[in-house]
């Protein structure tokens, strides 16, 4: 089928990282108008709980709030009337319930602003979403916690500052990656269970149009005494309809809500960006120690028939460098003048989307990145051996310093290690001909103490201490994109 240029379609073909993920349709545009008829409908059982409203009317509201109903396109093109979607959502809305229960269409909205709706479903569509973003987050850290646990004892070079720096393991790399993962699903599902809250607070935050209702319906009944605690009770029904959280008071100008939740997307998605930049480097033809999944056309080139990109890391990496700059501008959007800002809480819809979808896309590609991830244990331990021995200088130095004294086990160690890199001679042997190693230790003891093996400090303790926090467990299987979504090559 062909794009239609008068109906434009975000499929996501400048964005293959969400595409075809759960995330997208978590948080397409379809999504978002059926978290806005949600949220109507949510006001308008609460406002029947209460006695205010006709529990039939609520009925017939909530039966009739399906997206799939209105014109989509239609209520986009006629938001910029008003500036946000809410308006032409609600005409479009309240003519639907006019035509098939006119009894109720004097109920849809009633006492509501445009903000109260739009808000509530946002942190909608962010809980659907970071359901489905937990969930891969978990199951990331449940494959890591079980290369960590294979790869307690496996031996590679660290690296600090590009260069080879002192032996370490795969398993504590896999371990550090599970404890950041699994410490980003944690804040996300306190976020989820807390942090994501209704919004009612009608034109100014005063609530003044759902008390004038209440107020009406009691004089209607001959009753003259006000409830004091209606704003208090209809915030709370509203907060239990739409399974949110109760806000202490209405934040139409104080977007910490919103901007809380960036944040920690963007600490989410930095946390799997780190996996991913890992991943590139270790893949590269000269390390050569990790390799990406195979999958049918992926980390294919266009022209190098050779490559076999590493397509998943790339694909998260690049969500992790937009993410931050998105949850930015919801940052700034905390400077909002009054009780309603005039552009700055418009600025927050797209960029709170992005964040969404670009951090759900990024964890369930994340997820299919270490379910397959192959760890090349004697690549590793090749490489370790490159500068012959080189890369435990530190524990020569360590182990004379009580001998010759710190500096001058230090120097005589530098001085090795130079004549080795320089001449291309085995480590051992030059450390053999300084006297001062030669007079104490033997050409057999200086070959275990140049062992690799023998320095790896507490990488096992400290991989151990990560499980104890996060056992391995089935991560289950990768849910399939939708078809023809491959992550692309070059």
């Amino acid at each position: 089928m062909s794009a239609d240029p008068a109906r434009p379609v975000d499929a996501g073909l400048l964005s293959p990282v969400r595409a075809g993920t759960p995330a997208e349709a978590a948080t397409s545009d379809a999504a978002w108008l059926q978290a806005l008829l949600d949220a109507e409908a949510a006001l308008v059982r609460a406002q029947a709980g209460l006695g205010n409203v006709p529990e039939a009317a609520a009925g017939a509201i909530t039966g009739l709030a399906r997206a799939d109903r209105l014109d989509l396109r239609e209520i986009a093109v006629r938001s910029r009337g008003a500036a946000n979607p809410v308006v032409a959502v609600v005409q479009a809305f309240t003519a639907l319930v006019a035509a098939e229960a006119p009894d109720a269409a004097d109920y849809v909205h009633r006492g509501s602003t445009s903000q109260d709706i739009f808000d509530t479903a946002l942190m909608l569509v962010a809980k659907r979403t970071l359901d489905l973003l937990v969930a891969d987050l978990d199951a990331v850290a449940a494959s890591l916690g079980t290369l960590a646990e294979q790869h307690t004892r496996t031996l590679m070079a660290g690296r600090t500052l590009a260069l080879h720096a002192v032996p370490t393991t795969f398993g504590l790399k896999a371990a550090g990656w599970l404890a950041a993962v699994a410490g980003a699903a944690g804040r996300l599902r306190a976020l989820r269970a807390g942090g994501l809250v209704v919004q009612l607070g009608g034109a100014a935050g005063t609530l003044a149009g759902y008390v004038e209702y209440e107020r009406l319906h009691r004089a209607a009944h001959g009753e003259t005494q006000a409830d004091e605690d209606y704003a208090t009770r209809l915030t709370e029904r509203f907060a239990a309809e739409t399974g949110l959280s109760v806000p202490v008071l209405p934040w139409h100008s104080h977007r910490a809500p919103v901007a809380t939740l960036g944040a920690e997307l963007a600490l989410a998605t930095g946390v799997l960006g780190k996996i991913a930049v890992d991943v590139q480097s270790l893949a590269r033809t000269e390390t050569a120690e990790l390799a990406e999944p195979a999958a049918a056309g992926r980390g294919v080139s266009s022209a190098m028939p050779q490559k076999r990109n590493p397509a998943l890391a790339t694909l998260i990496r690049s969500a992790a460098l937009q993410v931050p700059a998105y949850a930015g501008i919801l940052a700034q959007a905390m400077l909002s003048e009054d009780e309603r800002s005039a552009g700055a809480w418009h600025a927050e819809w797209l960029p709170v989307r992005e964040c969404l979808r670009l951090a759900g896309g990024a964890a369930h590609t994340a997820r299919e990145l270490v379910a397959g991830l192959e760890v090349r244990a004697g690549r590793m331990r090749t490489n370790l051996e490159l500068t012959g021995g080189l890369i435990v200088t530190e524990r020569l130095a360590a182990v004379l310093a009580p001998v010759l004294g710190k500096a001058a086990a230090k120097d005589v160690m530098s001085r090795a290690a130079r004549t080795a890199a320089d001449s291309g001679r085995p480590l051992a042997d030059i450390l053999l001909r300084e006297k001062a190693i030669a007079e104490r230790f033997d050409a057999r003891e200086v070959e275990g103490l140049l062992d690799p093996a023998g320095y790896t400090g507490a990488a096992t303790e400290l991989t151990a201490r990560a499980l104890r926090g996060h056992p391995p467990r089935e991560a289950g299987p990768v849910p399939p994109r939708e078809a023809g979504s491959a992550p692309p090559g070059e």
